[in-house]
């Protein structure tokens, strides 16, 4: 049995608008080991929730499209998947947990029963059978009081308890991938801490992998092995986390990591934000995407797209005409610190 259980290669997906198809996504690939944490970073807009929503069916028919690629999945490409049997994996194989929990809760029904429908629909269980395994679970992700709190509606509930409930429905039928499209983004710090020390345990109890969709790169220190950075559309930047945070390469890798505050150094400095906009996906520009945007573009950047060039780590690859070996014997490395040896 092989030791991936997600492999999405050269994903290509288009939105039809009125002002002509965005390019959302642009031939994206990527894999996830069984019981590992895959981070995939990026700014709103980059297409990581696309990728995602594509990978599990969720993306509108009506205007959205597959232009490419292939998303295995246990070793079958659910893209070519009929809805019906989508539907079979969505909550039991797949499962995701959303932004915004109270969108997606329904307000009018218990929260206990939402969970325990997640495990009737997949399961030939009675629905005392169901509770049981509603209830272990909430033990699981530490909700307090989990008899009473699975007899209250979503509004009775905080921020960070619905945030619970939404990944009790989504480990309910043991799913051998977890997608969290930034659980932590409406809930303050405190519960935030909360929330990913969870996800850090659930690791270590299940054996479910798990892909972490943020655009903080401070959410994922602690939680990933993995690393995808993604910009307009595009995977930029890709490695294992020990790499990714400590000899990144690419640079809006950089400006990710200049932009997160640090709480082990005293400063009066204002926050770093990366200057510019991202590229219109209508027209994507010829060259690399970030390249109106590098303090270090160079002419060959405009005109001309990079490859995804391997770097000294297994598996640590970016695509930057500064990781080029010409360039780098030319010129030397590039680091966060600055361009040796060019003006």
């Amino acid at each position: 049995m092989s030791d991936i259980i997600l492999d999405v290669k050269h994903l290509v997906v288009t939105f039809d608008t009125y002002q002509g198809s965005v390019q959302a996504v642009r031939d994206v690939s990527f894999h996830v080991n069984r019981k590992e944490t895959v981070g995939i970073v990026g700014e709103s807009g980059c297409g990581k929730s696309v990728t995602i929503r594509t990978v599990m069916g969720l993306n509108p028919r009506s205007s959205g499209s597959v232009r490419g690629g292939q998303a295995l999945f246990d070793g079958q490409d659910v893209l070519q998947l009929p809805e019906k049997e989508i539907r079979k994996l969505l909550g039991n194989r797949m499962s995701m947990i959303f932004q915004d929990p109270f969108t997606f809760l329904n307000p009018t029904m218990q929260v206990g029963r939402q969970i325990t429908e997640t495990y009737l629909r997949h399961h030939a269980v009675s629905r005392r059978e169901a509770e049981e395994k509603a209830l272990s679970i909430l033990r699981l992700i530490s909700l307090p009081n989990p008899e009473q709190n699975m007899k209250r509606y979503p509004h009775q509930l905080s921020g960070g308890m619905r945030q619970r409930i939404m990944i009790a429905m989504a480990l309910i039928c043991e799913p051998a991938v977890l997608f969290a499209d930034e659980p932590t983004t409406a809930l303050d710090v405190t519960i935030q801490a909360q929330i990913i020390d969870l996800m850090n345990s659930l690791k270590e109890k299940t054996e479910t992998a798990i892909v972490l969709i943020t655009h903080d790169m401070g959410v994922v220190a602690n939680m990933v092995d993995r690393l995808y950075v993604m910009y307009a559309g595009k995977i930029v930047e890709q490695g294992d986390a020990d790499a990714m945070f400590h000899r990144p390469r690419h640079p809006y890798t950089w400006g990710l990591l200049d932009s997160v505050p640090r709480l082990d150094e005293r400063t009066k400095e204002e926050l770093h934000s990366i200057p510019g906009m991202p590229p219109d996906l209508i027209a994507p520009p010829e060259g690399c995407p970030f390249a109106a945007r590098c303090r270090y573009a160079m002419n060959l950047c405009v005109r001309r797209a990079p490859d995804t060039i391997p770097l000294r780590e297994e598996g640590h690859a970016a695509a930057c005409w500064l990781c080029h070996p010409e360039y780098v014997r030319q010129y030397g490395e590039t680091t966060r610190e600055g361009r040796p040896n060019v003006k």
